[in-house]
């Protein structure tokens, strides 16, 4: 068996765990803090929208261009009057997108751009987009994702119970403020990949969440009928016995991704397929965190608020209290033992098969 199989089989039994649950606050604050940062670059820098949510122009040149990205920048700006964002792909043509361009001015633009990189103007292919076209897809977008979140609250609701659907929601709301602050932090573009890639992590997150979710449920079965570990234990006990399994999950997921996004992303350049790749990898990684170090000790809080486990917490910790002292009393009455053997008593008296032999010498003389 290799060291990463023997350290899950030991986490699943018990022999070894770390105290997830016992140091949620430190979680708890690194994901706040983590949030607050997402949501201040979101309000301070916004989303970089491509030109399918805003309207616009894309034109694409041959391949194998010799001009670089800055001049082609350059070249946009002065023919059109706006910021123009430029792409270099694998074959080594050019994307130029222009924002805020209808038909007429695309057509000049064209032009403009075509004497300027040397190109004939049937050569330069040209497409446009229009923001109603993108609006369209922001708003298939919320809908998909409020209709998504309502079915996981259903689901996780009757699969398991109301705290733990709480507790999805709130990963999976986690997830995606991390994700989208990351992408306005770095000022990646948002485009309908980037969208299809959200709508995505939402089940890899899912995932991971529901697998210990159910070894929790499984585990906590006639909870209050034992007095030897609080909720609390068994949800971080549910943690360890999934963690190897969880990070696995993951790495295999990544692996792929992470190979669509840096070594796809090299060779064949930027478009839907990097923008898809770049969103599932920051989710992915996300999902995975949220799953160990925000659900589950989240549903563990809750429920810890209730009566009933509130006196379990109690029974549990009377009874080790109780059996700390046993341990105590037993230790000490054992040194009192030790120390005894030169006290005379019943152990100390010959047997009665001494003293008979005794009377009979007597006898005999």
């Amino acid at each position: 068996m290799s060291k990463l199989g023997s350290l899950g089989a030991r986490l699943h039994r018990g022999e070894i765990s770390y105290d997830f649950i016992g140091k949620r606050k430190i979680w708890y604050g690194v994901s706040i803090l983590i949030t607050i940062t997402a949501i201040l670059g979101l309000a301070v820098r916004g989303l970089n929208m491509s030109i399918d949510f805003q309207g616009g122009a894309v034109f694409t040149t041959p391949t194998n261009m010799s001009v670089s990205v800055s001049q082609a920048e350059s070249y946009a700006k002065d023919a059109s009057g706006h910021e123009a964002v430029v792409q270099k792909l694998g074959n080594g043509s050019l994307r130029i997108q222009v924002a805020g361009l209808d038909t007429a001015k695309s057509d000049q633009v064209k032009q403009s751009l075509a004497k300027d990189l040397k190109l004939n103007p049937e050569k330069l292919a040209a497409d446009l987009v229009g923001p109603s076209w993108g609006q369209e897809i922001a708003n298939k977008a919320w809908e998909g994702l409020a209709i998504f979140m309502v079915l996981v609250v259903i689901y996780l609701a009757i699969a398991f119970e109301w705290r733990m659907a709480i507790a999805a929601l709130v990963a999976l709301i986690h997830d995606i403020t991390i994700t989208t602050g990351i992408y306005a932090l770095v000022g990646f573009e948002v485009s309908p990949g980037t969208i299809i890639g959200l709508l995505t992590i939402l089940g890899y997150s899912l995932y991971d969440t529901v697998v210990v979710f159910d070894s929790l449920k499984e585990q906590t079965k006639d909870l209050t009928k034992q007095t030897r570990f609080t909720y609390s234990e068994i949800a971080n006990r549910s943690i360890n016995g999934t963690l190897v399994r969880s990070i696995n999950t993951t790495v295999v997921a990544l692996l792929p991704v992470a190979g669509l996004l840096f070594i796809g992303g090299g060779f064949l350049g930027a478009g839907d397929l990097n923008d898809i790749s770049l969103s599932l990898f920051v989710g992915l990684a996300a999902g995975a965190y949220s799953s160990i170090f925000i659900a589950t000790p989240l549903v563990a809080d809750l429920k810890e608020r209730e009566p009933a486990m509130k006196a379990l917490t109690k029974r549990v910790m009377a009874k080790r209290a109780q059996a700390a002292s046993g341990e105590g009393l037993a230790t000490a009455g054992g040194d009192v033992e030790d120390a005894a053997p030169a006290v005379v008593g019943p152990r100390n008296q010959p047997s009665s098969r001494g003293r008979g032999r005794g009377r009979q010498a007597g006898k005999r003389r």
